[in-house]
């Protein structure tokens, strides 16, 4: 394996052991970024289920959204709350992963708070 990845999965396993503990019984709100796109889950963790997803590459964002930017990621933000809104969940934990939260992370946990998600 290569020490980027080493790194990489050893900041995610930390990340995510923290906010298991924090999350006192709460879904948590998953990101994934690749090269090209984002996706963001709300998973409850005890059942092991995903609650609501929502990706750039979703059919209702075709063509509203380009590229991998800010405003992509804002979109998938709101697009998640809306969806676990649905759901029934209203709070959620944050779990950024192995990314910092700065940029598109931090547009789309933005977007998700505007969209009715505590956290």
């Amino acid at each position: 394996m290569s020490s980027t990845y080493k790194s990489t999965n050893r900041r995610r396993v930390r990340t995510r052991f923290a906010v298991k503990a924090a999350a006192h019984g709460r879904p948590r709100l998953s990101v994934h970024r690749s090269g090209k796109h984002i996706y963001a889950q709300v998973i409850a963790d005890a059942e092991g289920k995903t609650l609501a997803s929502a990706s750039s590459i979703d059919t209702e964002l075709k063509g509203k959204v380009k590229g991998l930017t800010k405003e992509t990621a804002a979109a998938v933000g709101k697009l998640v709350a809306e969806r676990a809104m649905k759901a029934g969940v209203t709070s959620v934990v944050f779990d950024r992963g192995s990314y910092m939260f700065h940029g598109r992370i931090k547009a789309l946990a933005d977007a998700a708070r505007e969209g009715g998600l505590q956290f």
